[in-house]
């Protein structure tokens, strides 16, 4: 059984960065694809961005481009989510997953493991 555990949530301004962790147990966390999707209110969830287990292929959302950035650390076990120039219409709970084929998909019907979620609020 793979455990998804997120962290660094956190309410910011428009224009502010946070850094979210995904910290892994019960696999071998460097054969995972990862990945991170959010949810606001009263929508789907969207894909934001993914990471293939040999870290050589990263796959972000267009609006993201630019201003994310996903990490991982094998020695730590942890995957990294980087937000830098948020946006109030980022507003939302955002979720890592685990995907077992370590192919890092932009779909989230790929993914076995998810996370419990964190908020992340960004004020106008």
């Amino acid at each position: 059984q793979v455990q998804l555990v997120e962290s660094g949530r956190g309410l910011v301004q428009t224009g502010g960065s946070l850094r979210l962790s995904c910290l892994v147990s019960g696999r071998t966390f460097n054969n995972l694809g990862m990945g991170w999707f959010r949810q606001a209110p009263g929508k789907d969830r969207e894909f934001v961005a993914a990471i293939r287990r040999s870290d050589l292929n990263r796959y972000y959302a267009d609006s993201v481009k630019g201003r994310f950035t996903i990490s991982r650390d094998n020695a730590k076990n942890t995957m990294y989510l980087q937000m830098n120039r948020l946006k109030p219409e980022e507003t939302a709970v955002y979720y890592c997953a685990a995907d077992l084929l370590g192919m890092g998909s932009i779909d989230h019907g790929e993914y076995d493991y998810w996370g419990q979620g964190t908020q992340v609020t960004v004020s106008s």
